[in-house]
């Protein structure tokens, strides 16, 4: 189920998310949410490269998507290939209507991964 948000609400926790991977990162400018995503492909990869070809990013921001879309039940992990790539399945269709709505679903379910992360996070420094 989506959280509801007020949208002063979502735009004040995106900022923070982009603020947190602008710093991480140690760049100037603020990430568009295509950067944060190919980001979070990266983190469900769980393995790094110097150089990711174009077709590799398209799938690193697939993988994000598919991942996000799991907390809602629209896609469902099935395993990882043999290159240790994860694969979802979908499970039932996705029909968030026009780009903003779908822009606007996106940054929750990704503020949502960040609260997640951070809360794994502080867990294993305890």
């Amino acid at each position: 189920m989506a959280e509801i948000m007020e949208d002063w609400e979502l735009d004040f926790e995106w900022l923070q998310v982009q603020h947190l991977v602008k710093d991480a990162l140690k760049r100037d400018a603020l990430p568009d949410m295509n950067a944060i995503l190919f980001l979070i492909g990266i983190q469900e990869l769980g393995r790094w490269k110097t150089q990711f070809t174009k077709e590799e990013k398209q799938d690193l921001m697939h993988v994000a998507i598919c991942h996000l879309l799991s907390y809602d039940g629209y896609y469902v992990f099935k395993g990882r290939d043999d290159d240790g790539w994860p694969h979802f399945e979908a499970v039932k269709p996705f029909r968030q209507k026009g780009a903003q709505e779908q822009e606007e679903f996106l940054k929750i379910k990704i503020v949502q991964y960040f609260k997640e992360w951070k809360e794994e996070a502080m867990s294993h420094e305890q």
